[in-house]
């Protein structure tokens, strides 16, 4: 498509053009949500051959629209794990809520800069007003600041960052911090990252429900201040990836609280739970974290790429951050307005907090709490019936919205039963309607059912079930010949 007067050095498109294209996107993207109950839940992702025929060289002349969108939308994004179905119930799902689409059109479409308040006063205090919901919803201090960020793992990232300059200063490779075995791996990458080597990070035993044990948290801080290191930093979890098992946050807290040391709370897939007061007690002991991972592209249904940390000292996260220039502009009230770039490591950035804000004002706060509470009632129905299917063991039933099991019979043995459960869950996604993952632990592997999607209801869930059913009746019956 070419420009509107054919001057090659012309980026412009006329309104009427501007106005034609955005009418073809936007009804691929209608048509494609429209019909999306009934798309594939995963597609033929076995495509390296297809990406190889994909390279090609930066083209010298423009290209039509509609074809390019031809080989999107009918080749191309149906090769993928269709992550906005509502039966993809596997690793944690994000839904991408519609009005997210429409704040990044508006966002991209007005590109306004809003890394310092000067620039865009009025949209960097929306942004505010949308981390300030999440810091009632968590119930965290009026003390608290945030950011939003790219996702869980750069939320993690700085927030070991805080916890390092709080608790350390200069001397970093005596630190220690500590995290359970079933913590995400995006936390020992942020350690990295944060000059905290591996061995200086130590991994704490889980009991029987997959948390954390406070018995070996509070030996292992013990031994290393004996030997002259200096504990900083326990981080804990609201919802592991593997079996969504929440830590004992409070009694965390309180250890914390007693050692001196920082308390993060990787809250990216369970957080938001505890926008439901009715939920609350599950996640008893969060509001009391120095700090805090959210994921509002889990929990809030949004698109990937949002993320969010809360940190309870707001200072302590400016204080890591704040650094200034000749040439920057200054915020007059900095003490009162937000000013993004004070608060995280971007200057250069987007407008993420525009997903958020836009998608609370269209829903509302009611319509999120409903949604986020059905999601825990249908996993709770999930699981009553799963472990009511002969030969399914639940390893961890739903804590919040996730639960695992395996497959067991008689005679079996551990390798078979991990093979099984492997092909269980194949033979589930193949069918079409939901996709299953798993995980290992402790060698064993387990079948994962985690229920996030806004998209994901009661009809989906039946179907989750009825095909678990019979599906591990025919591996179990073929194993018994």
């Amino acid at each position: 498509m070419q420009t509107h007067d054919q001057d090659p050095a012309n980026l412009e498109f006329s309104p009427s053009q501007m106005a034609a294209m955005g009418s073809a996107v936007l009804r691929r993207v209608v048509d494609h949500l429209a019909t999306i109950q009934d798309q594939a839940v995963r597609g033929e992702v076995d495509a390296a051959e297809l990406c190889r025929t994909l390279r090609e060289p930066a083209p010298e002349q423009a290209a039509a629209l509609e074809p390019l969108l031809d080989s999107l939308f009918n080749d191309w994004i149906p090769r993928t794990f269709n992550t906005a179905s509502p039966g993809y119930l596997a690793y944690i799902p994000s839904g991408g809520v519609f009005p997210a689409t429409l704040a990044e059109l508006i966002a991209n479409g007005v590109n306004r800069y809003t890394g310092v308040w000067l620039a865009a006063p009025a949209l960097v205090q929306l942004e505010a007003n949308a981390l300030e919901w999440l810091r009632e919803w968590m119930q965290f201090p009026n003390s608290a600041r945030g950011l939003f960020t790219t996702g869980g793992s750069m939320a993690n990232f700085t927030a070991v960052v805080c916890a390092r300059e709080r608790g350390l200063g200069p001397d970093i490779r005596a630190g220690t911090m500590y995290t359970s075995d079933q913590v995400h791996h995006s936390v020992a990458k942020s350690a990295r990252l944060a000059g905290i080597m591996p061995d200086r990070i130590r991994s704490i035993p889980v009991d029987d429900a997959f948390r954390m044990r406070m018995d070996v948290l509070a030996e292992n801080i013990a031994r290393d201040r004996a030997t002259g290191l200096e504990p900083f930093l326990v981080v804990s979890s609201a919802g592991t990836t593997n079996t969504g098992a929440i830590d004992p946050l409070q009694d965390i807290s309180a250890l914390c609280r007693e050692q001196d040391l920082w308390h993060h709370v990787d809250g990216a897939y369970g957080a938001f739970f505890h926008m439901c007061p009715e939920l609350r007690p599950l996640l008893a002991g969060l509001p009391q974290a120095d700090s805090l991972t959210l994921d509002p592209h889990k929990g809030m249904f949004l698109p990937y790429g949002t993320g969010a940390l809360l940190v309870a000292d707001g200072e302590s996260l400016r204080a890591a951050h704040s650094v200034t220039a000749s040439y920057m502009p200054t915020n007059p009230d900095d003490a009162e307005l937000y000013d993004p770039h004070q608060y995280g490591p971007d200057l250069s950035r987007g407008f993420p907090g525009l997903r958020v804000w836009l998608s609370v004002k269209l829903f509302g706060a009611e319509r999120y709490r409903a949604a986020i509470a059905e999601k825990r009632t249908l996993a709770l129905d999930a699981a009553r019936r799963v472990a009511a299917i002969p030969h399914l063991v639940m390893d961890a039933p739903p804590q919040l919205s996730l639960f695992a099991f395996h497959l067991d019979w008689p005679g079996s043995t551990h390798t078979a039963q991990n093979e099984a459960t492997r092909e269980l869950l194949e033979r589930v996604t193949r069918r079409g309607k939901v996709m299953l993952t798993g995980c290992e632990v402790d060698g064993r592997y387990l079948g994962r059912v985690c229920i996030l999607s806004f998209r994901t209801r009661r009809d989906r869930v039946d179907a989750c079930v009825e095909h678990l059913a019979e599906e591990s009746h025919a591996i179990i019956q073929a194993r018994l010949k």
